[in-house]
């Protein structure tokens, strides 16, 4: 197991972390996910933290709250010093019938901050992430709220999920403008099989030093293995339920038919192969599994021994790059000019 910076901070995460949304079960759509209880989940954590993994992430609103009670529970069971977990959660989404019992105000934001420092049995959340974009909140009043968390020793670092690149840009700049706590990440949807962020957002993160965390690596199972072109499929899936991320199949298959024979030749499985490759992607700073069983814990974990070669990840690379687009067609066509100047023999060579 490797570990990474979390963004610009000198906060060290493990490579892989332990995504629990299939902590608790329930109705909606987390009854799709999993409704692993208190005692399978203790063993999930311990087998995470056993395989080095120092990084567990959870959400107010999976389960209705019930996973981040079971996540919190786990650590107390186990016995695992606070100093050597790194928790984070999020908030957004709806914790009640009220009005305001949703976005990202500061009142629906100090309310589920409360709510979950309580289930979880904790006195700080390592971070703390928006959920999703709230177009109504004045983004100003969000930060400012997150600030004085952090200010209080509530949260140790901020985070947020599933937005823009031009919001996070915005956010970075009145958190800059007013001297506010930036955020240090963005968890994002990024597989192999979907790569759509790298044309906006990862230039961004690379610009602003803002670390990746990867929800969804095996695209919502469909990189499990247990898909085929053909149509045939091994059951015990989420998607045969809840077909979510979406995905383009034909690429989708392209990509598992490139997968299959170099993990066939290194012994390992698809799910692997998918896991490695984004291990390998500079701008991923840990890769948010989750499971339902220990097996599938187990496989997720021996991702991290996989090297793939030159040859494979050009061969991967091929098979699952996006198509151009305007306009970073655009941007690779005119930045020739500068990068031929560079190449200029200096002036009296």
């Amino acid at each position: 197991m490797r570990y990474n910076t979390l963004g610009r901070t000198g906060l060290f995460v493990s490579e892989l972390c332990l995504g629990t949304m299939t902590f608790g079960g329930g109705g909606g759509v987390y009854s799709s996910m999993g409704g692993l209880q208190q005692q399978e989940a203790d063993g999930l954590v311990k087998t995470a933290i056993d395989g080095g993994i120092n990084f567990i992430d959870t959400a107010n609103v999976y389960s209705q709250g019930l996973s981040e009670q079971i996540v919190g529970q786990a650590l107390r069971n186990l016995g695992i010093a606070r100093q050597d977990v790194i928790i984070a959660t999020k908030f957004f989404g709806p914790t009640g019938e009220g009005l305001n019992a949703r976005g990202a105000s500061r009142s629906h934001m100090l309310y589920s901050l409360e709510a979950s420092l309580e289930r979880l049995q904790v006195e700080h959340i390592d971070l703390y992430q928006i959920h999703g974009f709230d177009g109504i909140t004045p983004m100003e009043e969000t930060l400012r709220a997150l600030d004085t968390a952090v200010q209080q020793g509530k949260v140790r670092y901020i985070g947020v999920s599933n937005w823009a690149a031009w919001q996070i840009a915005k956010a970075v700049g009145i958190s800059n403008q007013f001297n506010l706590t930036r955020f240090a990440s963005l968890q994002a949807y990024y597989t192999i099989a979907g790569r759509d962020l790298e044309r906006e957002l990862m230039p961004m993160m690379e610009s602003e030093g803002i670390g990746l965390l990867v929800w969804s690596p095996l695209a919502g199972g469909f990189l499990s293995g247990k898909y085929a072109r053909d149509g045939g499929k091994q059951g015990g899936n989420r998607r045969d339920t809840f077909d979510f991320p979406p995905v383009n199949k034909e690429r989708g298959y392209n990509v598992i038919d490139a997968m299959k024979p170099i993990a066939e030749a290194k012994g390992v499985s698809i799910a692997q192969i998918a896991l490695a490759w984004l291990l390998h992607q500079k701008a991923v700073t840990s890769v948010i599994v989750g499971a339902k069983k220990l097996e599938q814990l187990t496989d997720n974990i021996a991702a991290t021994r996989v090297v793939l070669t030159d040859a494979e990840l050009k061969t991967l690379h091929e098979v699952s790059k996006l198509p151009a687009e305007y306009p970073g067609w655009v941007f690779d066509f005119q930045s020739k000019v500068l990068a031929d100047q560079l190449k200029q023999e200096p002036r009296g060579a």
